[in-house]
């Protein structure tokens, strides 16, 4: 258990402990920034095919043109 304690208190003094922090506070804040991107984008693609489906609901098609 000392042996424990004493690496986990060597890793907050060295250097390694405040750049592994770093690093895991940039990861959150990318994946953050990514979730955010990628439902925007969701929601935009979602209201492109929806107009688009409302659009080809109200297409007639006049039975003379091409009609067997």
């Amino acid at each position: 258990m000392k042996a424990v304690l004493r690496r986990a208190k060597e890793f907050m003094v060295s250097e390694a402990g405040p750049t592994a922090t770093e690093y895991a506070v940039m990861l959150a804040l990318i994946i953050i920034v990514a979730m955010i991107a990628i439902q925007s984008l969701g929601n935009t693609v979602k209201a492109m095919f929806q107009s688009l489906s409302d659009s080809l609901g109200t297409v007639q098609v006049d039975p003379g043109l091409g009609g067997s």
